[in-house]
């Protein structure tokens, strides 16, 4: 992980930190390409842990919105599932 990214997470996990009661809802936000291979890798990193998922697709139907609403115990949680996600190829983080 380069160190603008590591930043980015600390300054997250401050905020979160800051800003919630843990345990606390999250909502995650990706743009994916629109692969039904790529959207099911983003939907299989939430599974089995009560994620309520909701997908869009642009007008183009180039790209895919994927949010997701979840409980997660903390802020370490949160950035444990940004990381594991990353790997996604063509996935952004909003």
């Amino acid at each position: 992980m380069d160190k603008k990214t590591e930043e980015f997470y600390i300054r997250l996990k401050e905020e979160l930190s800051n800003t919630s009661a843990w345990p606390s809802e999250y909502l995650y936000k990706f743009i994916v390409p629109t692969s039904p291979k790529t959207i099911e890798e983003v939907e299989n990193a939430f599974d089995n842990i009560g994620a309520v998922i909701h997908t869009k697709q642009s007008k183009t139907a180039k790209y895919t919105s994927v949010s997701i609403n979840v409980m997660m115990e903390s802020p370490e949680h949160v950035i444990e599932k940004y990381i594991e996600v990353s790997s996604i190829e063509g996935i952004i983080s909003l």
